[in-house]
This record gives C-alpha cells, structure tokens and sequence, in this order.
C-alpha cells in the first residue's frame, strides 16, 4: 500500500467490485477487494478470473446519442472506467454494439488490478456481515451472493428486503401507447380513480392471445434454475393460461369495475399497466411476468389493442436472482440505512445488465473514496445515466414492485420545452453529457 489512509474492503471481484476497486484506487485510497473464487465456486463462473462475462460477451449499443447504454459508456469512458478502458482494447466486431473477447478481457481487468499499487486482492468468502472494524465497505456480490451473506442481510433488514427470483413484467412507455384505445381508470374508481391504464380485448382478441400464449416459444431454465419453484405471486402468465382459456380473465385479466369509453360493448377483457415510477413515464403490464422469449413477447403483445406501436423499455422474464429491494433499504448514497457503513453496487442493486453494474460500482467506489477523503459524496444529476439509475433505484421506483431495470431513457426527466420525437434522445444525451462535466468539474476540481 501506498497511501496512508484507512483501507476500504470490496466484496465481490465481478464487474461492479472491479469497477468499484479501480475508482477508490485511483481516488488514492488503498483497497482491499475479497473475490471468493477459486476458494468457494459459483454455479455460472468457469475461471477464477476478475470481471468474468459469465453470460453474452455483449455491452449492448455503443451509440452515445440515441440510445441509454451507449450514452451510459460514454459517461463511463469520461470518469476514467476500468470496464470500458478493457472493454475498448478487447473488442470484437458487433456492428454498433460494444462486444468483447471475453477471456481478453478478464485477464486485462484482472492484470490492471493486480497491477495497481493501491489494490490487495485477497481469495475467500466473506461469510456474513463484514467485520465490524471494516467501516467503509463495499458489497458487489451479484446475482448469485453466496448464501451465508444473503442470510446476514435478510436479518439486517428484514425478509422482504431481499429477493431471490425475478418476476419481472414487460415496461412499456407511456408515449407509445395509442391511447385512441387506452384510458385511464382504477378498477371500481377506487384509490384516485385513474391509477392504471386499461387495454380492452374483444373475446375474439382474447382467445388469438390465449392461443399465442400456449404456442409461443419460452426459454429454458438454466440448471441452476431448474429447482426454483414458481411463486403463486410471481406465476408465469403462459403457466396461468395453461390452467385454462378463462383462468386470465379471473384473474389479472378481469374485466369488471371498468367503463371503456371507446367502446359500447364491455370488454371481454381487459389488460392493465401500472405506473411503474414517480415520473410517470414507465408503465408496467400488470401479471405479466412471463418465460415467452423476447421476440415472442413482442409478436404476441403488440396485438394487444393500444400496444401496436409500443416501445418496451423492458420486456418480462423469470429467473433466479438475489437483489435488494433498494428503494426501501438504500438511501441516496446507495449505503444500506440499517448499517450506513455498508454501501451496495452492482446488479445486488437492482440494476440489470452489465453495464450498468459495472457503473453503479463506478459510483459506489467514487463515494467511498470520498466519504474515507472526509468528504461529503455526491451523485451526477438525475439528467445523467448515471444519475438517473441511482435515483430510479433509490427512491425513484415504486418499493412495492421494484424489479431490476436496464438504464432507458424513460429513467431520465422529462425536456423542457417542445421537442419533436426524433430529437428527444439525442437531446438527453447532450443534457446529460454536459451535466456530468459540470458535476465532474465541482467534484475533481
């Protein structure tokens, strides 16, 4: 070690920790990063390597100007990333995507750290909490945390803190939703009487959807998957319509306690989409969780009245994962509010997707950097990806149906003024590319 400072411990060697562990080294401030491969094995890594692609070798668009993730590598490239200086030497032709060699890659995160006269990098698994003389820790463990740490953290936090399996629904955007068909209403006027946005169903459109559920191409459970039983919660909608052609319309399908104004008949049935954050951009398709793969999703959704054109900014799924209920446990700083000395990055966060792990262990290692510096951290405006995601998992979510979510634009805060549709990204962009400069400048000098 180098510095004089207090070390701060890491747990967790995938992308968020490496992440995480190169910005507080760079800060100045010596790092102990605890990765438990080789010791203890996971059911998904193949090597003991750091920042290990355990999935596709894709970090999806590289376009900075129309699409979220691109703009997120950009805001990444410009704090000096660890992930995206490798990403950039290891990568491979994807068109416009960003993909890598996925071995070259790991070897360089893993070589850069090593390397780096700030960083220890100590093999075994941390069981349970931290110890208590470790008081500014970092928790990147991913999806897959070990047991013994995820059993500390339900005690810390209480049993609906941390979840075990997505049951994740579609998300749609408000804008694309063609509300000639749509309206706004709660079933039975209840609560402000305009809660949900409702799509109705002939019983013609109701049975092709049925059918299209039943016939529709799923994906396949990994084998670590395979013993994780479906929850009567989070019940696939394909598996409820496995049950019967009418078992939707009895349940998150109903139609009763709604008035279509479009229509003089009653619906046969009736689709409903939640407001899925405090901007009311998202929406999420109630019940809908499902195992359809995504190109299915699209086909068959997209028939549903009022959806023709719609844009999902997420599209459903069900698999095994471990991920806090952040918007309940985490306060703005991403520290957990029972032990403020713990601060959690990384897909444990609720964020889904390389990427945007890896930059929310960005985030974290800058704010542990500071706070150990006697510092009073901050974040990147909400008109930021990054600032956007860490708002979104904070508090911008609503914690009683929080699920994890890739960064889109439906995250960010609305333009002012009137803008035509085809500039509103690279409008964001450009507001969110400067608005991380002028943050950069207040906390870099």
């Amino acid at each position: 070690m180098t510095n004089a400072l207090k070390e701060i411990h890491i747990i967790g060697g995938g992308l968020a920790g490496s992440e995480a562990a190169w910005q507080a080294a760079e800060a100045g401030v010596p790092v102990v990063l605890h990765e438990m491969r080789p010791v203890r094995k996971t059911d998904a890594h193949h090597t003991d390597g750091l920042a290990e692609l355990v999935c596709s070798n894709s970090f999806r668009s590289d376009d900075a100007v129309n699409n979220a993730v691109g703009l997120l590598h950009e805001e990444m490239r410009r704090l000096g990333s660890i992930i995206m200086t490798a990403a950039e030497k290891h990568k491979v032709p994807a068109g416009s995507a960003l993909a890598v060699d996925r071995d070259g890659f790991s070897e360089e995160v893993t070589g850069l750290l090593n390397s780096h006269p700030n960083i220890t990098i100590e093999r075994g698994e941390i069981e349970g909490l931290p110890p208590a003389e470790w008081d500014n820790v970092i928790i990147a463990t991913g999806p897959l945390t070990s047991p013994a740490l995820s059993e500390a953290v339900l005690e810390l936090c209480g049993e609906d803190s941390l979840a075990f399996f997505d049951a994740i629904a579609p998300i749609v955007d408000k804008d694309s939703i063609n509300f000639d068909v749509a309206w706004f209403q709660s079933r039975y006027d209840k609560g402000d009487g305009a809660d949900y946005i409702n799509l109705p169903m002939t019983r013609a459109q109701y049975e092709e959807f049925i059918h299209d559920l039943n016939t529709g191409e799923k994906t396949d459970f990994k084998q670590w998957e395979k013993d994780t039983p479906y929850f009567e919660g989070c019940m696939p909608i394909e598996v409820m319509a496995e049950r019967g052609p009418e078992t939707l319309r009895y349940g998150p399908m109903k139609p009763v306690g709604l008035t279509c104004p479009h229509w003089d008949e009653k619906p046969y049935a009736v689709v409903q989409l939640r407001q899925d954050n405090k901007l009311g951009t998202l929406y999420n398709m109630v019940g809908f969780q499902t195992k359809l793969k995504y190109g299915e999703q699209q086909r068959i959704f997209k028939k549903i009245p009022g959806l023709e054109n719609a844009t999902f900014f997420r599209l459903g799924g069900l698999h095994r994962n471990t991920f806090l209920n952040s918007p309940k446990v985490l306060d703005g700083m991403m520290r957990m509010k029972a032990d403020p000395r713990l601060r959690f990055a990384g897909q444990v966060t609720g964020v889904e997707g390389y990427v945007e792990s890896a930059a929310m262990g960005l985030m974290a290692g800058r704010m542990a950097a500071m706070e150990r510096k006697g510092l009073t951290p901050t974040t990147p405006p909400a008109t930021t990806a990054f600032g956007a995601l860490i708002s979104h998992i904070t508090g911008g979510a609503d914690a009683k149906t929080f699920q994890p979510m890739n960064v889109n634009f439906g995250l960010f805060p609305p333009l002012e003024g009137k803008v035509y549709k085809k500039e509103r990204k690279p409008a964001m962009s450009r507001r969110a590319l400067e608005a991380l400069e002028a943050w950069k400048a207040t906390v870099e000098g």
